[in-house]
């Protein structure tokens, strides 16, 4: 590879999917596989072979797939787990022994002397049957440095291809991660990986700071995901090598978003709204200030165009908001508001916002058709008929609902975790080929007391386009504010999409 080409080592199947509660299938797995193929990732870690049958089986897929990235297997060092990753067809492995003293004494029970030779003889086994062998010594930052050097030099003289520096527990600084990384450049000349953990926040830090120090590699995860606090970002590590380091990568970085959410999907692990580069967040304004400077040169409060990672540019209404952006927004919903009555529109939205209200869509578009004297859009797509609910501590909670799509009847059930879960599942059962959304955010909120206390429900829906709605809707029965908060949220959508 050219000097400047730096490597992304996905591990969002391995280590990602070690996430506390995360278990994907096998079709899953290669599902993500092929989207991180097409983000063009330079190898992905499919898998950990030995630890089950349909670990093997999946890891076996994505080996089979036909992926222009490398795919690689994660093994310990012993024949077993080297036999496993040669049955799935790999040609890449990743081997790794802890080699810290904590590690050696009261995990494994070796001597520095053993674990040494079983790091050679499994590199040595791995290579006699073609494979292309990356190293890890686990728990590499709190082991004794000398120790370290030596075991690295002695796997690349038993023929490993690249040495991997894990930062298993996450304890280092970016400061000594340099230093570190650096020590290890002058050891060994084969290319050297950096696998950092984030437990004190400092994974992606640290990951920069090893490619400063000579680091060629770096492991990272879809979203962060990982052991207790997740793994190096695989989208920020990707977005500050690109925009502040200014370095080559392979990555079609318009494909993280994307990416991203088709992880959380999949893996049911949300993406937290102010997650930089793909939370909901990242580049949303509600400010004033900051509204207006964005609508006139997006450089002034975006650090990189969203558009370079697959987002848009959102202007929120809400108590921060100023004329400007909240201008844009009405715009955006066919309002031609003068300035007065733009003015007036802040007003209502800043004392709707003073309440502690999350202003919606809906809330946006009732305000302006108020003050611009332009009546809400009298059609409705969709309209609730009936709406029915079971469940119960030994009855599967199961929803049916009746719906009028475009003067149809239409009438569906659903299964769920939950009443709402399923009420949701069986609208979506009949709009779906009318409109394909994912609900992206749902909030409940009880506005009175006691056990019959009127709730209120704010949905956010997305359509495929990438265009969010919210609504909101409320009722002292929860499932029902749920549906009709479900309803409105689509109508608007709906109603969006005939006016574009």
């Amino acid at each position: 590879m050219p000097p400047k080409h730096l490597r992304l080592f996905d591990t969002t199947l391995r280590d990602g999917e070690q996430t506390p509660g995360v278990a994907l299938t096998a079709e899953d797995k290669l599902h993500i596989a092929r989207q991180l193929d097409r983000l063009r990732v330079d190898a992905i870690e499919a898998g950990f072979p030995v630890t089950s049958k349909g670990e093997m089986e999946a890891v076996r897929l994505i080996a089979q797939a036909g992926l222009k990235a490398e795919v690689c297997g994660l093994a310990r060092t012993t024949r077993q787990d080297v036999d496993a990753a040669l049955k799935c067809d790999l040609r890449s492995l990743h081997l790794f022994i802890a080699t810290s003293d904590i590690h050696l004494r009261h995990k494994l029970h070796l001597t520095r002397g053993q674990a040494l030779r079983k790091a050679v003889e499994a590199v040595e086994y791995a290579k006699a049957h073609g494979l292309q062998v990356e190293f890890s010594a686990e728990d590499a930052t709190r082991t004794d440095i000398a120790y370290l050097k030596q075991v690295y030099t002695a796997v690349v003289e038993a023929g490993a291809d690249r040495v991997n520096v894990p930062d298993t527990v996450g304890v280092l600084t970016p400061q000594q991660t340099r230093r570190l990384v650096g020590e290890i450049a002058e050891a060994v000349k084969v290319p050297i990986s950096i696998h950092c953990h984030n437990d004190f926040g400092m994974a992606v830090a640290n990951s920069l700071a090893a490619v400063e120090a000579g680091a060629t590699q770096v492991h990272v995860t879809v979203n962060g995901l990982g052991e207790r606090s997740g793994n190096a970002a695989l989208e920020e590590v990707a977005m500050a090598l690109y925009s502040l380091y200014r370095r080559r990568l392979r990555l079609r970085t318009r494909l993280l978003y994307e990416t991203s959410r088709l992880v959380s999907r999949l893996t049911g692990v949300p993406v937290p709204p102010n997650k930089p580069i793909v939370g909901e967040n990242a580049f949303a304004h509600e400010s004033g200030i900051h509204a207006h400077g964005v609508l006139s040169m997006p450089l002034t409060y975006e650090p990189i165009s969203p558009a370079l990672v697959g987002r848009e540019t959102t202007i929120v209404a809400g108590k921060h908001a100023g004329v400007h952006g909240v201008r844009r927004r009405v715009e955006e919903l066919g309002f031609k508001p003068s300035e007065q009555q733009a003015r007036e529109i802040v007003e209502r939205v800043k004392e709707l916002g003073d309440r502690g209200k999350y202003v919606t869509t809906t809330d946006l578009l009732a305000i302006a058709s108020a003050v611009c004297g332009q009546p809400l859009a009298e059609e409705r797509v969709l309209e609730l008929k009936d709406l029915a609910v079971v469940t119960g501590t030994d009855v599967i909670p199961t929803a049916s609902v009746r719906l009028i799509v475009k003067g149809r009847e239409y009438v569906a059930s659903e299964t769920g975790v939950g009443p709402v879960d399923a009420a949701i599942k069986a609208i979506r059962k009949i709009t779906d080929n009318l409109i394909n959304v994912r609900l992206k955010e749902y909030r409940l909120e009880a506005l009175t007391g006691g056990s019959d206390a009127l709730a209120e429900v704010v949905v956010k829906i997305e359509d495929a386009g990438g265009k969010v709605i919210s609504a909101r809707a409320a009722s002292s029965d929860i499932v029902k504010a749920s549906v009709e908060a479900m309803v409105n949220g689509l109508n608007r959508l709906l109603q969006t999409q005939t006016t574009r």
